[in-house]
């Protein structure tokens, strides 16, 4: 997790379920009017949203931000794409793991930090069916394990 994050506004929990998350990023986010004041409401939903490079520019597509209640003619539309705002080498880095390594660009949170919105971007790699039932089974093990190290020590 980068340092000094903010108050998280959304999480997207089925990526780490979907995917091996292999590196993060931190990026800026274009905003248009009353979305700023939408997304510190907690207004936002990452589910089924997806980072692309195009032309050296990064996008992310999919993320849904509800219009604003009292943003009357000034909201705009929800699921609009929205520049992500990274380094060149950055950017230049993602785009050759994206076209030959077979990664995809997954938005995991988007969060306030310094008053301004985060987007923490994963380069990640899709996960087979057997990889999520192996992890369900180690997720399953642990609280199993936590749960009789929890009843031992009230004892």
């Amino acid at each position: 997790m980068p340092k000094g994050e903010g108050k998280v506004v959304a999480q997207n929990k089925k990526a780490y379920h979907d995917y091996f998350i292999e590196e993060t990023y931190e990026a800026g986010i274009v905003l248009q009017g009353t979305e700023i004041k939408s997304i510190r409401a907690g207004r936002v939903n990452l589910k089924d949203s997806y980072a692309r490079i195009q032309n050296g520019e990064a996008y992310l597509y999919g993320m849904h931000v509800s219009p604003y209640e009292q943003g009357n003619r000034y909201n705009h539309d929800p699921l609009r794409e929205r520049k992500l705002l990274l380094h060149n080498r950055e950017i230049a880095k993602l785009f050759g793991e994206t076209k030959e390594a077979g990664y995809a660009l997954v938005p995991l949170k988007v969060y306030l930090k310094n008053g301004f919105a985060k987007v923490l971007v994963g380069l990640a790699k899709g996960k087979k069916n057997y990889d999520k039932r192996e992890d369900l089974k180690k997720k399953e093990a642990k609280r199993e394990i936590e749960r009789v190290f929890r009843e031992r020590q009230k004892m």
